[in-house]
């Protein structure tokens, strides 16, 4: 899972990538990479280039339909993301409980 969670905040870190899916998720019929690449300062083949990685990290997947390829968000990669944050979160939070214990009783 620490692999597949790596990709995800990977795919993620890249401002273009991250506002590819941000558009993804808000058109949740799916976009083509032409559509994608129109109010953009990218190439519609480095768009292709980004979505392919957000496919490798589970936050993208394609479709053809008839001659068009649309991408749509798809939730695997949050999914894994969220579950790893909480997870952390919750450890953080019982050391810091633990040390506001340590530092009452001191």
């Amino acid at each position: 899972m620490r692999s597949e969670v790596s990709e995800v905040f990977s795919a993620l870190a890249d401002d273009t990538r991250r506002a590819i899916y941000e558009r993804l998720l808000a058109q949740p019929s799916g976009l083509t990479a032409t559509q994608l690449s129109k109010d953009s300062s990218v190439s519609r083949q480095a768009i292709v280039k980004h979505l392919q990685l957000l496919g490798g990290a589970g936050l993208a997947r394609s479709l053809r339909e008839g001659r068009d390829v649309l991408y749509l968000a798809t939730p695997r990669g949050t999914e894994l993301a969220s579950k790893w944050l909480v997870e952390n979160g919750a450890a953080w939070d019982r050391r810091l409980a633990a040390l506001q214990k340590r530092a009452k009783d001191s």
